[in-house]
């Protein structure tokens, strides 16, 4: 239980520190992904400190900015590939198709609901270094923490679309933890039983939870 706490504790932060690292579409491809970084954390904030009277009378609000704010964002395709693993070839498109769609509305959702917590906590993100012909580029991120206590370290893996040149993370590391790892590792034994479609359909209820503000 205890572990299974901690797991959800890890998860939320996660969650949380995830969402400050994207921005607006139009410069996607030409920047580079510290500055995608260090200019995500402005928008994305300032949309739900801009709409926190919608966000109070309606919680699910907060999906709505992170779908368009976030999602867009985010290789959601290659992270639930990852997921899948090796069972990724055993699949049918179709199959493929309804996991991914799943998988991005679980993110929402998980993210939405971190969202509710938020209270201006300040992110600090490494100075940019040269990416180069870099297709993989892990950057670390240190969330300042209230009351002197020691910076929460991550560090998010972007990735580099070879056709479009855009630049876009696809899972974090948080004290050696991946959170790709995390969910195949949570997942294997459902796909390896019951299959994609059961998977999917577990999924699929997980992301249909409605959001609540904090207590």
């Amino acid at each position: 239980m205890m572990k299974f706490i901690h797991l959800k504790k890890w998860l939320a932060v996660f969650a949380f520190a995830m969402t400050a690292v994207f921005m607006t579409r139009t410069t996607m491809a030409a920047t580079s992904p510290y500055v995608l970084m260090q200019q995500a954390s402005d928008k994305l904030f300032a949309d739900i400190k801009n709409n926190q009277a919608k966000i109070k009378q309606n919680p699910n609000y907060l999906r709505t900015i992170v779908r368009n704010d976030l999602l867009p964002y985010v290789q959601v395709n290659y992270a639930g590939s990852l997921v899948l693993g090796s069972h990724f070839k055993s699949t049918t498109p179709e199959q493929r198709e309804k996991f991914f769609k799943a998988f991005g509305d679980f993110i929402e959702q998980a993210y939405a609901q971190v969202l509710t917590a938020y209270s201006n906590q300040n992110i600090q993100i490494e100075p940019a270094k040269e990416v180069g012909d870099k297709n993989l580029v892990s950057i670390r991120v240190n969330i300042l923490q209230n009351g002197g206590a020691a910076p929460i370290k991550l560090d998010f893996k972007w990735r580099k679309n070879s056709k479009t040149g855009e630049w876009q993370a696809y899972d974090m590391v948080a004290e050696g933890v991946s959170m790709v790892v995390t969910k195949q590792n949570e997942w294997s034994g459902i796909l390896r039983q019951q299959g994609i479609d059961a998977l999917t359909a577990q999924i699929q209820k997980s992301a249909a939870q409605p959001v609540t503000l904090s207590k």
